[in-house]
């Protein structure tokens, strides 16, 4: 049942602020459809001429079907060729690439949406779905650069430019270094960084808990979604800020939600809510995930969470590493009784 429908009031959720981090996927080739399309050309062109007396003439239509298979194979590759040379990050030793800041957008009272120019007005960024991008910075009187990871909040197939959402963090390098940026500065990047390779309908059901910024890789995999009329993936958004101000993106999950109210719900759970306040309040609670996830007996379904250190802590158990998911450790998840493969954290 999607979302269980008997929404109960949220349990008291406290929420923190979260310092970020991120992962990668890696797309696919079209060689193997032209490739396929040749070969069913060359099958059919060999039962038509191995009927009655055209035998003699097999091997002229195989030879042929072989060769128009050999030029669709090429033309395929040329094509994707092409697709990849448009891709600004193109991962492997390619290294950090500089993007200019073309312009600054206020947010809210600690956030801003920051968008860099690729270095070709024809480029895509060349993230997959789900990947980030690192930044670097190195001030003056570091020892050391800063290197942050950051999922944009572009859309994958938007030519010229990416955009970011950067919250400023107290005492964050990199965060107060992009605040401080001047459109027509220049800042380092790298990428992509793989992280859940998503394909269509992967998954029946997906849920996000998300904490603060930790909400820019779940709009990714959830603009992918959307974006895609052939995906009919239902989703299920459990999202916990300080204030209703820091709730990011939320025009965005409520034109979802108003478009596809039987595949997008979204719960929001705040520390300090206003008066009159609706959502949740306080901690992201057991009670509120019983309540509003998928069930973990339901058929292939994914939970993802991204968040600060204390949400994965109490909601799925600590990220021992990049390559290393850890275990959901006593958790809420595990308690609810979801195992590690449908756990994913950012």
């Amino acid at each position: 049942m999607f979302a269980r429908q008997a929404f109960r009031a949220a349990q008291p959720l406290r929420t923190q602020t979260r310092r970020y981090a991120t992962e990668p996927s890696s797309g696919g080739s079209n060689t193997l459809l032209y490739a396929g399309a040749a070969a069913l050309l060359a099958g059919g062109g060999y039962y038509y001429y191995s009927q009655g007396d055209n035998a003699a003439k097999v091997k002229g239509a195989a030879k042929d079907a072989e060769a128009k298979a050999k030029n669709a194979v090429a033309a395929g590759k040329a094509k994707l060729e092409g697709i990849s040379a448009k891709s600004a990050f193109k991962g492997g030793d390619q290294g950090f690439i500089s993007l200019k800041l073309e312009s600054v957008e206020d947010v809210n009272h600690n956030t801003k949406k920051f968008r860099f120019a690729l270095p070709e007005n024809d480029q895509v960024s060349g993230l997959a779905i789900a990947s980030a991008i690192l930044t670097k910075f190195k001030g003056p009187d570091m020892d050391k650069p800063a290197i942050r990871p950051y999922t944009p909040v572009s859309d994958e197939d938007e030519k010229g430019f990416l955009d970011l959402l950067v919250k400023k963090y107290p005492n964050g390098p990199m965060s107060t270094h992009i605040h401080d940026m001047q459109p027509g500065q220049s800042l380092d990047f790298k990428g992509p960084i793989p992280k859940y390779p998503w394909t269509p309908n992967k998954h029946i059901h997906i849920a996000l808990i998300a904490g603060g910024t930790g909400i820019t890789p779940m709009y990714q995999v959830v603009r992918a979604i959307f974006n895609n009329p052939d995906d009919k993936t239902k989703v299920t958004l459990v999202f916990a800020n300080v204030t209703e101000e820091d709730i990011l993106l939320k025009k965005e999950f409520d034109h979802l939600e108003n478009t596809y109210p039987q595949r997008f719900r979204a719960f929001y759970v705040l520390d300090n809510p206003p008066k009159g306040w609706k959502g949740g309040k306080g901690f992201v609670s057991k009670e509120l995930l019983k309540t509003v996830l998928p069930e973990p007996k339901e058929e292939n379904i994914k939970v993802f969470v991204c968040g600060p250190p204390g949400m994965y802590k109490a909601i799925s158990g600590v990220k021992k590493s990049p390559s290393d998911q850890g275990e959901l450790d006593g958790s809420v998840l595990e308690q609810l009784g979801y195992s590690k493969d449908q756990v994913y954290k950012f």
